[in-house]
């Protein structure tokens, strides 16, 4: 059977995926989220419509939303965009950390099985709605295409192995890809064992946000050469770091020939969105911005062809 890729449309060939930011936010509910951060609430459709209508015009084709369910994600809103813009998106299932959940929330109390069900009703059936505080098996035709889970600094302790296994069980089951959160003093390398000793298919998975949650190259390369994907957003984000550090991390791992294993994005929030935020980055801030940047510092024209078009393409189809 070919794979495919699923979009909130529909499936499509690989071919058809084009330039893609494999991490980003473009609609999110007021909900927890936003009581722990205000940046996290875009809730208005026409400005994020307008975002990515901006990140067409300047070359971007797809876009992966990394809001989990019940967890404030917009999913009509998603499929609706989409329609409007001619962009494809690839929604999420699975779960983001635990802090932004309610604390009487669904995602406590299922066990792993149901979880699991959960999860690959979302993927093969369509995604569930109205969820965000209590259980509702209401549902609408638009399909997640990737499993969000998150790696907190605690680790992997009770209630998250509980839900990284029922993410396993349900990537093993439909060959669905897997992202994973990546947040500062956890061990993304003994997760990487983890998830390959519990069956898992490091070339479907890609770890994000260790560009600004992990120093020292020793931690990126034990991800790396364990099969696993890198996909870098701390772009221009210089609370962080520059961008002339993001590109020395990009150039560092194409000169050891990872180029087939590195991903980029934005990983936008309301203050990184232009349409919500003037002064924010906005969505084309790779195109317009940190390609120009990574040609000037003698990355390839076939290297940035891998990182936007082609791992994403083959990752993201099962």
């Amino acid at each position: 059977m070919k794979k495919l890729i699923q979009t909130v449309l529909g499936r499509i060939k690989p071919e058809k995926l084009g330039f893609t930011q494999c991490h980003e936010h473009l609609l999110l509910s007021k909900g927890r989220s936003f009581q722990i951060h205000p940046a996290l609430r875009m809730d208005e459709p026409e400005k994020s419509l307008k975002e990515v209508l901006d990140y067409k015009e300047a070359g971007g084709c797809t876009l992966v939303e990394a809001q989990p369910t019940g967890c404030n994600r917009v999913s009509r809103g998603l499929e609706e965009i989409s329609k409007a813009s001619g962009v494809h998106i690839v929604a999420s299932t699975g779960f983001h950390k635990l802090q932004f959940y309610p604390e009487r929330h669904w995602i406590h109390e299922l066990e792993e099985r149901k979880l699991s069900e959960v999860f690959e009703g979302e993927l093969t059936e369509g995604m569930y709605i109205q969820a965000d505080q209590q259980w509702r098996q209401e549902r609408h035709p638009a399909r997640a295409g990737i499993i969000k889970t998150a790696l907190d600094s605690c680790g992997m302790t009770e209630p998250y192995e509980r839900l990284f296994r029922a993410a396993v069980r349900a990537h093993r089951n439909t060959g669905a890809p897997m992202m994973v959160h990546i947040e500062k003093e956890s061990s993304p390398e003994r997760l990487a064992r983890t998830l390959r000793e519990w069956g898992a298919d490091p070339e479907k998975i890609y770890f994000c946000h260790m560009d600004r949650a992990c120093s020292g190259r020793e931690a990126f390369l034990q991800v790396l050469d364990a099969g696993f994907s890198l996909e870098f957003d701390t772009i221009g984000r210089f609370k962080y770091h520059s961008d002339a550090f993001e590109l020395e991390l990009f150039k560092t791992f194409l000169k050891l020939g990872y180029e087939n294993q590195l991903l980029f994005s934005l990983d936008t929030t309301r203050e990184r969105l232009k349409t919500y935020t003037p002064k924010g980055v906005g969505l084309t801030y790779i195109l317009e911005t940190f390609l120009p940047a990574m040609r000037e510092s003698g990355i390839t024209e076939r290297q940035i062809e891998k990182i936007s078009v082609e791992n994403p393409a083959r990752i993201l189809a099962w």
